[in-house]
């Protein structure tokens, strides 16, 4: 096993400067749905999970996650650290749970569940937001 670069201080505040809103692929993502046109509200509290992005017309919920931290399947950014491995696994095994948890209950209240990964919106969010359109379009309301 390599011994950690950095400190378990300057670990812990680096660790602590992660947002779990406005991220960049939040932000990224916003931008281009906002320019096709599309109106949402951020962060809704009144929805399990608080999604990203809320279309109370198309009564759709939108989750920017990150591969790393929501365990995207097979894509590279995915990994997991080397060391301390029981202490991570649990943890992602956790917000993977509590993700489905969400979406499922979001779900059973009528509500369209969409999942945007960050390398989706760094490969091409052009292309990604026209099939959003297009997903959102050939729904029940739209």
């Amino acid at each position: 096993m390599m011994a950690d670069r950095i400190s378990a201080l300057h670990r812990s505040w680096n660790m602590s400067r992660i947002r779990g809103k406005n991220t960049r692929p939040e932000i990224v993502l916003r931008s281009h749905m906002h320019r096709a046109g599309f109106r949402y509200r951020l962060h809704d509290k009144k929805l399990p999970g608080r999604p990203d992005l809320v279309l109370p017309k198309h009564k759709t919920a939108i989750f920017v996650n990150g591969c790393y931290w929501h365990r995207h399947k097979g894509c590279p950014k995915a990994t997991t650290p080397k060391s301390n491995t029981d202490f991570w696994s649990k943890k992602f095994e956790a917000t993977v749970a509590r993700d489905a948890r969400k979406t499922s209950e979001l779900i059973l209240s009528g509500w369209r569940v969409i999942t945007v990964w960050e390398c989706e919106l760094e490969s091409d969010p052009v292309s990604l937001v026209e099939g959003l359109r297009s997903q959102l379009k050939g729904g029940r309301d739209g």
